[in-house]
């Protein structure tokens, strides 16, 4: 999987956001343009800890996520249309230039912090190291790039 550590794919993932027309429709799911580009935010907001991610998670369910951790960063493509947690939804309406805007500038933030060896945990999934959120972070914006077509 890449890294939105590796220039080359930061700077593809740019070229990708920047290519999804404004009116563009989903080939899967319920969200705009706009929505995808606000919801792949959130992911780095908690990353940065500008937001919190209060969610209970008991020990089966942590048993369960440890499980399927890997499935975060792997090679393995997500499925179409996988359920997407409450906590990320955007169901409303957003300025979908200035919600590019600050997706671009939330990935930008993130690229740089390529040489930083100590990451907070995962509020599911728990401690991942720099290799992995780089990957688990392509690979998120990945799906939602091909939703979008690009």
């Amino acid at each position: 999987m890449k890294s939105l550590f590796d220039t080359e794919a930061y700077n593809e993932v740019k070229n990708r956001i920047n290519a999804i027309p404004a009116d563009s429709s989903p080939q899967w799911g319920k969200m705009n343009a706009g929505q995808m580009f606000k919801h792949c935010q959130t992911p780095f907001d908690i990353i940065n800890g500008t937001v919190e991610f209060n969610i209970k998670v008991g020990f089966f369910k942590k048993l369960m996520f440890s499980m399927m951790k890997s499935m975060m960063y792997n090679d393995k493509l997500w499925k179409q249309s996988v359920p997407t947690p409450k906590e990320f939804v955007i169901d409303y309406t957003v300025d979908t230039s200035a919600e590019r805007e600050n997706l671009l500038s939330k990935v930008d933030q993130f690229h740089e912090r390529k040489n930083q060896e100590q990451w907070e945990p995962h509020p599911i999934f728990g401690n991942f190291n720099k290799d992995q959120w780089g990957k688990m972070n392509y690979k998120h914006l990945d799906h939602h790039l091909r939703q979008f077509g690009v």
